[in-house]
């Protein structure tokens, strides 16, 4: 999927799934720009790439940039299906 493949019909399909509205996320966007879209901190996202994980991003020279097509990606791979707060409970 690259970045021009995210039609406004992908993307508020993934809103709708995640909760999350990426069509305002630039096309290639700062970690202060994917912060408050992913509800996190830049602290957190730098924590990520540190333990190598967390949403892919591209790095040139020191600065680090992340594609809306890699987070919406990122998004629909660890989507769970459970409720937040809806723990299974065994018999």
């Amino acid at each position: 999927m690259a970045i021009q493949d995210l039609t406004d019909t992908e993307l508020s399909r993934l809103f709708v799934d995640t909760g999350i509205d990426l069509s305002t996320l630039p096309a290639i966007a700062t970690s202060r720009e994917l912060a408050p879209v992913m509800a996190t901190t830049e602290a957190a996202l730098a924590q990520d790439r540190y333990r190598r994980g967390g949403i892919p991003y591209v790095k040139f020279g020191r600065r680090v940039r992340y594609l809306r097509a890699d987070v919406a990606r990122y998004l629909a791979a660890n989507r769970s299906d459970n409720p937040p707060g809806a723990a299974s409970r065994s018999k």
